[in-house]
């Protein structure tokens, strides 16, 4: 349970090493790299947004030959394939691309012009396509579409609005122009939305033939030639045919480029790694001969750190403990245990200056009451083994993903505890296989399997009741730790007014509730009435000084009253908070009574042949969905009950993340770790 100690580290070097100084610090990783302040005469930036951007235009290049790969040869992977992780290589192979990236990016380059070819000839295939399906009208045209007619006729060639016949045509001409009477008309062919004509007439008469032939809806197709349509579609068909056949060939040679893709993803990770460096080197104060660094540096790896830079580079390293009021970045160290708990407290928030990290003691409590929660031990082992196999079979996988996976197989394994405490194993599936299949009669409450402890489902309110008792316990230590802290920090009295009297107050409440008729009603326990007489002691003492001392900072004494009043008031969001562990209880009937009730399901097929292959099929999608429901409820609900009732007692968040200067890549993981 540690937040690691930071140190401000601060360099100042030869401008000449610039590069490389910040290619061993990328390669390390243990530093944060502030940018600098404010430039003066003597140390400036320099504008590295050129490199960058070139760096970042290479890199992404890359990326798009590699996208480009994955759509023509396609990488066969499977489903768990984001749980591989990064193909591990070392430092000394990653840098090897840099004598090879010209050749690697020319590749690159071959393969996105490829792609643009390969879609510049799929959108003239379309086009010739759009072509031919608009010609398909005319293709009983025996004359070029742009044919305007003879030495003596003149012969117009269109379409009308609507679909008409050859008799609707010539009454339509009739009745807009009926001086003409020399007139041939011709319907091509016709479709639900318009038809398609060519009209011939004495060439004297075109004009007031088209002007006839408006007034009906006449106009001239958008698409003419000097070919017959038929003869334009089959040389369409051929230009498509040769397009499609070039295409094929372009992708022929993409595919060649698929043994490349290892090295384009080096290659682009490589680009990137620069691009990282050149951003930071943009940030930095530098004078004609020298450059100055700052950041944070964990105090375990600060030594080592300075050790190498004086190795290797004529620099002057100064480690100092960061400055009173600076809150510097958070870096989080627990055992294997409880760091699988991290990305819980993550996502809350990281401890802030002052604060300790809370990981170790919420990962105990985590444990405990997830398992309490889900509480079958078939499910708690299916979760474990998945977990465990899963993190056996990818070694390579991502860190936070391996945190999370190992915090759901410790889980599964406290499921698997109160499984057997309870004596559930996908809920009663034992005793009902038992009775139905093997003859074995069971007397009311009794199972093949007896519970190690007892079964919340014949006793609620005995669950309910140690529900409560491990809820206390949650809080009291969440109010222990603000205790702890504010002693750590110096304030024993304040310790003693805004824990202890807390304690003592709630404490002495307990002790009046506990010999109640009320209590002992619900719980079925009989407490002495004598521990009243102590309770009422403590509760008094605890509401006293709780009332006069909560607003202690504040000179008026009426405010103050008042204030504390309300302090006292809250005793109610304790009740509330102690109430929402119910939950515990709630959620562990809902996983027993859908196993049971699932079971009861499959049951009621009878045991022959085909009773029991349904039962079989009810059980496996019946359990699979409550497994994966209540595994929900319970991370949701878990989750809940340390953001809300546990850290709400003694716990702010809000600390800045460490973010290390180091490789960042998006392919490969740099076998080149933080040494701490």
């Amino acid at each position: 349970m540690a937040v690691l100690q930071m140190q401000r580290i601060s360099v100042c070097a030869l401008k000449k090493d610039r590069k490389k100084i910040l290619e061993l610090l990328q390669q390390k990783g243990v530093v944060e790299i502030e940018r600098m302040p404010e430039e003066d005469d003597s140390f400036r930036r320099t504008d590295t947004a050129s490199q960058k951007a070139v760096f970042e235009k290479n890199a992404s290049a890359a990326d798009n030959a590699l996208e480009i790969l994955q759509i023509y040869v396609p990488e066969k992977k499977s489903m768990l394939a984001s749980l591989e992780g990064k193909t591990p290589v070392d430092f000394e192979g990653y840098g090897s691309v840099v004598q090879r990236q010209d050749a690697i990016m020319g590749s690159a380059h071959q393969i996105v012009n490829l792609s643009k070819r390969i879609a510049e000839n799929k959108a003239n295939i379309l086009k010739r396509e759009n072509q031919k399906e608009s010609l398909e009208p005319w293709k009983s045209l025996d004359v070029p579409m742009n044919f305007a007619g003879t030495r003596t006729t003149a012969a117009l060639i269109g379409t009308l609005s609507t679909p008409m016949t050859q008799e609707q045509v010539y009454a339509g001409l009739a009745q807009a122009a009926p001086e003409l009477e020399a007139v041939d008309v011709h319907v091509v062919s016709v479709d639900r939305d318009q038809s398609y004509i060519c009209v011939l007439c004495p060439k004297k008469d075109g004009a007031a033939l088209e002007e006839a032939l408006r007034s009906i809806g006449f106009a001239r197709p958008a698409q003419t030639g000097s070919m017959i349509p038929r003869e334009r579609q089959e040389r369409l068909e051929q230009k498509i045919a040769a397009l499609n056949e070039e295409n094929k060939k372009l992708e022929a040679e993409i595919a060649d480029h698929a043994i490349e893709r290892r090295d384009l993803e080096l290659v682009s990770d490589y680009y990137r790694t620069r691009a990282a460096k050149y951003e930071v080197l943009g940030g930095l104060l530098q004078s004609k001969k020298t450059f100055v660094l700052t950041g944070f540096v964990p105090r375990q790896a600060a030594e080592a750190l300075k050790k190498d830079l004086d190795e290797h580079f004529t620099l002057s390293v100064e480690v100092t403990d960061p400055k009173d009021g600076e809150e510097p970045p958070v870096l989080l160290q627990n055992s294997t245990f409880s760091s699988s708990f991290e990305g819980v407290v993550g996502s809350f928030g990281l401890p802030k200056l002052g604060e300790i990290d809370p990981t170790t003691i919420m990962s105990f409590f985590y444990f405990f009451l997830f398992g309490l929660m889900l509480s079958d031990a078939a499910y708690g082992f299916i979760i474990f083994l998945a977990c465990f196999i899963v993190l056996k079979k990818f070694p390579n996988m991502a860190i936070g993903m391996r945190k999370s996976i190992r915090m759901f197989m410790y889980c599964g394994i406290s499921t698997l505890f109160w499984g057997i405490m309870f004596s559930s194993y996908f809920g009663d599936i034992v005793d009902v296989v038992a009775t139905n299949y093997f003859g074995v009669t069971l007397a009311e409450g009794q199972s093949v399997i007896p519970p190690l402890w007892f079964v919340p489902l014949q006793d609620p309110m005995r669950m309910l009741m140690y529900s409560m008792l491990f809820g206390l316990i949650h809080l009291f230590t969440g109010l222990a730790l603000k205790g702890y802290m504010l002693i750590k920090d110096g304030k024993v009295m304040d310790a003693f007014w805004d824990v202890g009297l807390w304690f003592i107050f709630l404490i002495g409440l307990i002790l009046l509730l506990l010999p109640s008729e009320i209590f002992a009603g619900i719980s079925g326990i009989a407490f002495p009435a004598s521990l009243a007489v102590p309770g009422k002691y403590m509760a008094l003492v605890g509401l006293v000084g709780i009332l006069l001392m909560s607003a202690r900072d504040n000179k008026n004494w009426g405010l103050r009253i008042a204030l504390g009043a309300y302090d006292i008031y809250n005793t109610t969001s304790w009740l509330s908070d102690v109430l929402s562990y119910s939950r515990l209880l709630a959620l562990g009937l809902a996983t027993g009574v859908i196993a049971s009730v699932i079971n009861q399901m499959g049951s009621m097929f009878g045991t022959g042949v085909v009773g029991t292959i349904l039962f079989i099929v009810v059980f496996l999608v019946g359990h699979t969905m409550n497994l994966a429901i209540n595994l929900l409820g319970a991370y949701v609900h878990t989750n809940r009950l340390q953001f809300v009732e546990f850290f709400g007692k003694f716990y702010e968040g809000g600390g800045r993340e460490f973010q290390p200067f180091t490789t960042n890549t998006k392919y490969v993981d740099i076998k080149e770790e933080m040494k701490l």
